[in-house]
């Protein structure tokens, strides 16, 4: 944040003096300049800093820069400083677009503090366009499934070995770790991409019902079946069939099931004439299949069938120090539904959301995005379990972590923010195992 450079917009050479050094005295980076046009060389979506300019100039005045910055990037943080006189017209600014306004003759403590939630807000925008741009020009995995962290990264590996090939593929993790996200990602990754990926979650599926929704009937298989119906096997033909929850079969449907994945064909039932298929077939459960094969509801056989390839959707609290940038993705993509604004975003929050615990995953993580885009109010903290000294020592590597993320893996920004010595930065990353390279955005940073 500190190496971010604020242009600091004033015609009157003393106040323009006074400002920048006001701003060189808080550890600020200010570029002044005496008119709009040459404020307006420095703009681009890709600055890194603000922009705080006078109302009153001759010429292009403050409010017409204010415009043409926003239409070169509508996020730049912009912040008006405006004459007693013009405190109306500085609120009707707010509302077209607007960061803030500073009245004259303004605090310098409060011209800073203003200045420096401005950067934390173009810091935060910066870095969650480095993450679209980064999961953009990527695979369909890595577009899918966010994260730096190294387990991340190593889930990712695993599937883009196993998408090109038509191996069965298990996905074991706990409730909203993303196990349909996976499948549909491995699917989109594989040569199967342009045919059908059918989902069927077998916990929903009524008992009586399913071999006929699996493996589809003939008519007069069973009263009231009285004309042909294709199966969801029959439906991902050339494709993908994802089963979640396979632990839910019965054990009768689990032996049909087996044989058709050995046999790759299919029986509906009433019919004496098997179909012979060619799909891929993933399946999840949210819970360790060999637990459920010891406590008989699930076929061993089955399960070797199965776990060919075995994939684990890790925790978010194995991966805290993803939170902050999944969460500005998930802002972003509420935001984007609902037509409303992402609302800002500060460190400390980010640092907050980071160090909470997340029993139902990015499924509650996305649900707390989305309440915060509606304006209601996010989940509670959730209390930690454990020792404390391991709670204590979670919650330091998550609150690092955040913070490396929010200054784009700046050492200087974040041991300023962190309140710390660089040295001690340094040993806390190096104990936690967290690298500056997996934090940095696109935009330079100096050491």
């Amino acid at each position: 944040m500190k190496d971010a450079p604020v242009l600091f917009v004033d015609d009157e050479p003393e106040l323009r003096h006074a400002g920048a050094q006001t701003l060189m005295l808080a550890d600020l980076a200010p570029v002044p300049c005496t008119s709009a046009a040459e404020a307006l060389d420095h703009i681009s979506d890709t600055f890194p800093g603000i922009l705080v300019t006078d109302i009153r100039m001759p010429g292009m005045d403050g409010a017409e820069l204010m415009e043409a910055a926003l239409a070169r990037d509508p996020d730049l943080p912009v912040i008006l400083v405006t004459g007693h006189g013009d405190v109306e017209l500085a609120v009707s600014f707010m509302q077209r677009g607007a960061y803030d306004f500073i009245e004259k003759p303004y605090d310098p403590a409060r011209l800073v503090a203003t200045i420096r939630r401005a950067l934390d807000k173009r810091v935060l925008t910066m870095e969650l366009r480095a993450l679209r741009s980064e999961t953009a020009a990527t695979d369909p995995i890595t577009s899918r499934l966010n994260g730096r962290s190294n387990v991340m990264a190593q889930l990712r590996a695993q599937m883009r070995a196993v998408a090109d090939t038509d191996t069965d593929v298990l996905i074991e993790g706990a409730t909203g770790t993303g196990k349909e996200v996976a499948a549909r990602a491995i699917h989109t990754a594989s040569p199967r991409a342009d045919r059908p990926f059918v989902a069927v979650n077998c916990a929903a599926l009524p008992e009586a019902l399913f071999e006929s929704e699996l493996f589809g009937h003939a008519p007069g298989a069973f009263p009231g079946a009285t004309r042909e119906r294709y199966g969801k096997f029959e439906h991902a033909r050339g494709g993908t069939l994802f089963l979640d929850q396979i632990d839910s079969l019965p054990l009768a449907v689990q032996g049909k099931l087996l044989t058709a994945l050995q046999d790759r064909a299919i029986t509906p039932l009433g019919s004496n004439e098997p179909l012979t298929l060619d799909l891929r077939v993933i399946a999840a459960s949210k819970r360790g299949l060999e637990a459920a094969v010891a406590d008989g509801t699930f076929r061993d056989d089955l399960l070797y069938r199965l776990n060919v390839i075995t994939l684990r959707m890790p925790a978010l609290s194995e991966r805290r120090e993803d939170i902050p940038g999944l969460y500005q993705i998930l802002l972003s993509q509420a935001s984007a539904r609902h037509g409303r604004p992402v609302p800002p975003m500060r460190p400390e929050t980010l640092a907050d959301l980071a160090a909470r615990d997340w029993p139902g995953n990015v499924r509650e993580l996305r649900n707390t995005a989305e309440r915060a885009v509606l304006g209601l109010d996010g989940a509670a903290v959730q209390a930690s379990a454990g020792r404390l000294a391991d709670q204590m020592a979670a919650h330091e590597r998550s609150l690092i972590a955040a913070a490396l993320a929010a200054h784009g893996g700046s050492i200087n920004a974040t041991f300023d923010a962190l309140g710390i010595s660089r040295k001690t930065l340094y040993e806390k990353m190096k104990h936690y195992d967290l690298r500056r390279e997996d934090f940095r955005n696109s935009q330079p940073t100096k050491r």
